[in-house]
């Protein structure tokens, strides 16, 4: 139960001050040190030349070499601090860096201003830092879909995920999950040179994000301000999704708002036609985006208050 006592600092040290951009001009990020180490590993180990089946065997060599690596640091800066009420402090301040609460927050909320005041273009260049889609393609409705599904599948894997496996394990949970959320986001993609090297990484992921991307769709059904709709929304369309995992929060957060998400996308090198999600409802405007981030306000406080209780009750 310390270690969710920790994971309540974490959030709370986060929600104060984010990670610090004089920081980051500093000495960067944990996660760009996990993604130094993965590019090394992809460029040594993903070899062209190899056949697809010696490709997916390096893959998962690298990726457990990565997972493993992160998990021993987080093990040896763990058993080297105090026990007690000294370890929950120090464990929650080493662990403050892979809780994005306020920088998810932050980015999204800067898609919301410019959109409200009707400066499409404005919102185009804030969105395009948040997602990967053709931001010359996106109306205010295109905008704001991109925004609230954003805001709902990293609230899941920002948030959520990271305090989840921390609350259990403390440093070797969260900074093992954030590896292998990282080697997802650098290496798990169909492409040709990832195709059979990723293959693990995309699996990890699915696996360690299982249990936490249901809970956050369950805690945007509790504080929606539609909450039976929210939660037969979940039901129905979860697992429409393309994503095992993204459909929990994301239909979770279209049912809370009443807004459609999801559906046709344009991205740079073409369109995917994905199923809706709250199909016959209506797009969401910049207005929603508001409430989508009231709604991520009140999950994230009630899922620290939940943590404290079992830390500290």
């Amino acid at each position: 139960m310390g270690f969710a006592g920790a994971m309540v600092v974490a959030m709370a040290v986060d929600a104060l001050v984010g990670w610090p951009s004089w920081l980051f001009v500093q000495i960067g990020h944990p996660v760009t040190w996990l993604g130094r180490l993965i590019a090394a590993v992809d460029a040594a180990w993903n070899r062209p030349s190899d056949p697809p089946a010696l490709r997916r065997t390096a893959g998962v060599a690298g990726a457990l070499v990565a997972i493993a690596l992160a998990v021993a640091l987080g093990w040896t800066l763990q058993s080297a601090l105090s026990f007690g009420w000294i370890q929950i402090a120090l464990v929650g301040m080493l662990a403050w860096p892979l809780v994005a609460l306020r920088s998810l927050h932050d980015h999204v909320a800067a898609v919301a201003k410019p959109l409200q005041a009707g400066d499409i273009a404005g919102a185009r260049e804030a969105v395009a830092r948040i997602v990967g889609r053709d931001p010359a393609a996106l109306d205010e409705a295109g905008i704001a879909r991109a925004a609230i599904e954003s805001l709902a599948e990293n609230a899941s894997d920002g948030i959520v995920a990271p305090v989840f496996w921390g609350a259990l394990f403390g440093l070797p949970g969260i900074l093992g999950y954030k590896a292998i959320n990282t080697l997802d986001s650098m290496i798990g993609h169909r492409t040709e040179r990832h195709e059979a090297f990723g293959r693990a990484a995309a699996r990890i992921d699915d696996v360690a994000n299982f249990v936490p991307a249901r809970l956050t769709g369950f805690l945007f059904v509790l504080l929606a301000p539609r909450r039976a709709e929210a939660l037969s929304c979940m039901r129905r369309d979860a697992r429409r999704h393309r994503s095992p995992n993204a459909g929990w929060p994301e239909a979770a957060m279209a049912g809370a708002l009443g807004v459609r998400l999801s559906g046709p996308r344009i991205y740079h090198d073409g369109t995917t036609n994905e199923p809706w999600l709250n199909q016959g409802a209506r797009d969401p405007l910049a207005a929603d985006i508001t409430d989508a981030l009231a709604v991520y306000r009140r999950a994230m406080l009630l899922l620290a208050g939940v943590l404290a209780i079992l830390a500290f009750a």
